[in-house]
Formats: structure tokens, C-alpha cells, sequence
């Protein structure tokens, strides 16, 4: 009999552990508030393993930004069909139509996971619940303004990733305040990627009401065109939000390590490359 608890035992040892089977739970949809005191600052490059409990964010252009788990997990929001030179297949990618800067008609048939955040009929809007065990994706649909004129109702998601107790919600090319079934629906956010623009989204003072009835722990602005755009962003919300800007177009952020205060991180936008 000892001998089967060795094997057994030894056998368990020797299993995988593959981060997809489990999902660390979230919070999304209850406020919680960050430990005081705690730090959050990391710096790595895309391709080195993700820290145990973390999540890496980078910043790769205008709406994209890469999303990596400890697991392998690759996730790539508003994916244009080019994310640089890297030999990356991600995930997931999501998309929003609202400008061919954040969607592609031909992606790479070898992505397992490719997430619209429309309808396929006009104003049809859609729903995703997508669980790959490490990272749950879901979406909320809000309207557009349409080329048609008008507006596309559900023709936009905000797509929201849950992973490792995290809630990082990208606002998409939101056109207009979030109602408050919408805002229900969305929950909670720790990271948000939120447009600054000013004008081919929402204008400014109605994006930094979104951004201040969500009081995120972090707030990566992103959709920004010009410095002045960013600037009369960060501007507005200096009083109510710390502002870190940073040099490098990565972070690693962790439940445990959210910041006390709301922080907006300016993260410089990269392409990816392959080492070497």
C-alpha cells in the first residue's frame, strides 16, 4: 500500500501545471478596496515568464495592448491584424468596427479565439463569454455613432478580462456614457484602458466622468493622437487621480500590489519585436 501512495504521489508531482484549468476568483462585479501601503511597479520585457499572481500589460499601439498571463495565455485587444514584427500567434484578439484602426476583416486563421464586438446584422450587438479557466472574457455592448448616420445600437464592447483576481476592462471606441445597466454589467474595473482623445470617441469631460464614476485603481490612457490630447487628459483629472508616467510600454500588475490611490499610468506605446 505504501508503495501506491508513493506512485500516486510521485505521479502528481510529475503532472503539468497548466494555468488554463483554474481562475484565480475576481471581483468584477463587488467593489473592493486596494490594500494601503503597497507597491506595484515592474518592469520586464513581453517575453520573459509572467510573476506568479501577475499580469502583464503592454502597450503596443493606439488601441492594442497585449495582455499576457502566467498560464501562456496572449491576448491582444482592438487587433488591427499587425502587432509588429514579433512571431506571435496570440489567443484571443477582440475587435471594435467603429474605425479600421481597431478591427481587420482577414485575421490570422491560426488565432484560436477571435472576438468581434458587434453583431454580424446591423445593430444586433453580441455577447461573449469566453473561459479559457486562467482568464474568463466577457463584453458590454454599447452604441456607436453609425457611418450611416445615426447610431449603431450595441455596435461597440467594452471587453472585460478576468484573471487572477483582476478585472482590466478596455473601454473600446466608446461613444458615449456608459447607463447605469451597462455600468452593472461592467462592475468592477482594477485596470482600465480608456480612450483620451477627446472628440473621435466621446469629448473630454464626458470620458473623465466615466473615468471618475469607475474610479479604477489604474487607468492607462490610450486612443491618444496628439501629447495634447494626453495632456488636457491628464490635466483634468490630476486633482482627482495620482499620474505616473512612465518611459516603457510595459507594466506587471498584481491584485496584491494595486496601488492605494488611483494612479493614471502613461505607458509609451511599442510595437512588438522578437529578441534579437
Amino acid at each position: 500500500m505504501r508503495h501506491l501512495v508513493l506512485i500516486a504521489s510521485l505521479l502528481c508531482l510529475a503532472l503539468p501545471a497548466t494555468a488554463q484549468e483554474t481562475r484565480r476568483p475576481s471581483h468584477c462585479i463587488a467593489i473592493a478596496d486596494a490594500d494601503p501601503g503597497i507597491r506595484y511597479l515592474h518592469k520586464a520585457s513581453w517575453t520573459e515568464p509572467v510573476p506568479e499572481y501577475s499580469v502583464r500589460i503592454h502597450y503596443i499601439a493606439h488601441a492594442s495592448f497585449l495582455i499576457q498571463t502566467r498560464g501562456g495565455l496572449e491576448a491582444v485587444t482592438d487587433f488591427t491584424g499587425f502587432i509588429g514584427n514579433a512571431d506571435l500567434i496570440p489567443d484571443v484578439v477582440t475587435m471594435n468596427h467603429a474605425h479600421d484602426t481597431h478591427w481587420t476583416a482577414n485575421p490570422d486563421p491560426a488565432i484560436p479565439h477571435v472576438l468581434p464586438g458587434w453583431g454580424e446584422e446591423f445593430g444586433a450587438g453580441i455577447d461573449h463569454y469566453l473561459d479559457l479557466g486562467e482568464m474568463l472574457i466577457r463584453n458590454v455592448s454599447t452604441d456607436i455613432r453609425s457611418g450611416r448616420g445615426g447610431a449603431e445600437e450595441d455596435g461597440n464592447s467594452i471587453f472585460v478580462f478576468e484573471v487572477e483576481g483582476l478585472c482590466i476592462a478596455h473601454l473600446g471606441h466608446l461613444h458615449h456614457e456608459p447607463n447605469e445597466e451597462q455600468y452593472a454589467a461592467l462592475g468592477r474595473a482594477d485596470v482600465l484602458m480608456v480612450p483620451v482623445d477627446g472628440g473621435m470617441t466621446m469629448p473630454l469631460p464626458s470620458m473623465v466622468r466615466v473615468v471618475e464614476r469607475l474610479r479604477s485603481s489604474i487607468i492607462l490612457p490610450m486612443h491618444w493622437f496628439s501629447g495634447y490630447a494626453l495632456e488636457r487628459f491628464l490635466e483634468d483629472v490630476s486633482d482627482t487621480f495620482a499620474v505616473d508616467r512612465r518611459s516603457d510600454p510595459e507594466m506587471v500588475v498584481s491584485l496584491r500590489d494595486l496601488p492605494p490611490r488611483p494612479t493614471v499610468v502613461v505607458l509609451q506605446p511599442q510595437w512588438l519585436r522578437d529578441p534579437g
